[in-house]
């Protein structure tokens, strides 16, 4: 079974943490992966840096341009990446934008996630129409799950379809604007948190964007399996280094520490 199925079936709500691979520094991957596992984290989300990152905000559109200046590129990550199952046994995503990857060749794309056990993908760009009629059967082959976004605006239809086609969890964007932490959700949505947990899809949701405490973190979980940080996290990089990242986790997981 996948470990994402696998971590999805656990009895508690998950934490999710992106960062940009290369970001402090080039070496930097492996090291914040495994910090991250060691301090709670459910799952990992392994930005892979691009020129032009549509769905990203300033933060994390600073960390790519940092990672992309110093030497981040998708042959480097997947080497870095080579031995990270010898020390790391949670889900592993990486989340990039499809010409990287059309660049690289999906097939071998897909075939290398595998081989270095990678367990899905989370593409903001490629539309869901096109990956169901062009590429789904060869990420199901290398056994990847492809993990669709939606926002507020997503049509009911629309998130039924890709309920349909989905195996993994929905990653339930909680507004429609670009990525970046902020300090509370209103009732807005809430309300949309609430709407979407009503629907009771075959795939879980873990809700992004916004996400930057612990407050942040428990309204998010209320009607969703989990949440994902990645702008306060590249904050705190930024700041503190790799060498803080579990007094970063501690402070999401666990209220006033």
């Amino acid at each position: 079974m996948n470990r994402i199925n696998q971590k999805i079936k656990e009895d508690k709500k998950l934490l999710s943490i992106y960062f940009t691979s290369g970001y402090p520094n080039l070496d930097d991957t492996a090291t914040i992966i495994q910090n991250l596992e060691e301090n709670g984290v459910d799952m990992i989300e392994i930005g892979l840096p691009f020129s032009d990152p549509l769905a990203d905000g300033p933060t994390i559109q600073a960390s790519s341009t940092q990672a992309l200046k110093n030497g981040m590129t998708t042959e480097v990550l997947f080497n870095q990446l080579k031995d990270i199952r010898k020390t790391v046994n949670i889900p592993l995503i990486i989340m990039g934008y499809f010409n990287p990857m059309l660049q690289y060749g999906i097939e071998a794309f897909c075939k290398k996630c595998q081989d270095i056990g990678i367990d899905g993908l989370i593409i903001p760009d490629l539309p869901v129409d096109v990956y169901n009629e062009q590429y789904k059967s060869i990420f199901e082959t290398y056994g990847l799950i492809n993990i669709f976004l939606i926002t507020p605006q997503t049509s009911v239809e629309r998130i039924r379809f890709i309920d349909s086609i989905s195996n993994g969890f929905i990653y339930m964007v909680s507004s429609a604007s670009v990525t970046g932490s902020q300090y509370g959700f209103g009732a807005i949505q809430t309300n949309y948190f609430k709407r979407i947990e009503k629907m009771n899809l075959n795939n879980p949701q873990i809700v992004g964007f916004g996400i930057s405490n612990n407050d942040t973190f428990m309204q998010a979980t209320q009607h969703a399996k989990g949440a994902i940080i990645g702008s306060a996290f590249i904050k705190h990089l930024t700041n503190k280094g790799v060498d803080k990242i579990g007094y970063f986790a501690k402070s999401i997981l666990k209220p006033n520490y």
